[in-house]
């Protein structure tokens, strides 16, 4: 960096390492994987189907770049978002890839609106159908990422489990299912089980680190009954 460049300069080059951390789809992939909740290398080398040693090396980026932070635990280092507003840049970049790239737009329509045609339910409208008891919540991601954090309220059934559970869910309520984000196919796949199976049932429009960046309230750990 040239001592002559101005602070704006300056400070441009350093919004740039942020940005420069973003161009790549692993890197993203891992951003929303850490959104669910604090994972080791090895957990997210899983999640995202990537090597460890690849896993590690994106995740040091996502780290000099202060998008990601990371701790001891024994022999395994702990990753985990240095911020909640994280996945509101990352719905940002998405949202403007739909409305301006044509690929975004088709693979969009080609693959996800095609599986639900209904108006998923605004994080608004469940929290108000939460406290008046209009509709039950599940959660089917992993109960890992369910212990992580969220929303109050909801009861974890992992996806695989789903059809072992489904004669428990109670009938004549709606059924609200969500899972990590709008790109995330549990909550379809979720939604498409509970209606062959005769129940009403609808997506969140996005998912759990969209709802906690946006400052709705948020439970963690494992509640006491389950279905």
């Amino acid at each position: 960096m040239s001592p002559s460049m101005t602070p704006k300069k300056k400070l441009f080059e350093q919004f740039a390492r942020v940005a420069k951390s973003l161009a790549s789809s692993n890197r993203l992939e891992l951003l929303e994987a850490l959104a669910q909740g604090e994972r080791s290398v090895d957990a997210l080398a899983q999640a995202t189907g990537m090597s460890v040693a690849n896993t590690s090396h994106h995740l040091q980026i996502l780290r000099d770049s202060g998008l990601a932070e990371s701790r001891k635990e024994g022999l395994q280092v702990i990753y985990r978002l240095s911020d909640d507003q994280i996945p509101v840049l990352l719905g940002s970049i998405s949202r403007i890839a739909e409305k301006h790239l044509a690929e975004v737009d088709r693979i969009v329509r080609e693959h996800f609106d095609v599986r639900d045609t209904l108006t998923p339910v605004g994080r608004s409208e469940l929290l108000a159908r939460v406290k008046d008891g209009g509709a039950m919540v599940i959660d089917v991601r992993p109960a890992a990422e369910y212990q992580a954090g969220h929303i109050p309220g909801a009861v974890n059934i992992p996806i695989d489990e789903l059809p072992h559970h489904l004669e428990a869910l109670p009938q004549g309520q709606e059924i609200v299912a969500y899972c990590r984000g709008p790109y995330c196919m549990l909550a379809f796949d979720a939604v498409a089980t509970l209606r062959q199976a005769g129940y009403q049932a609808r997506r969140l429009e996005d998912g759990f680190p969209e709802w906690k960046a946006e400052s709705f309230p948020v439970d963690t750990g494992t509640p006491d009954a389950e279905p």
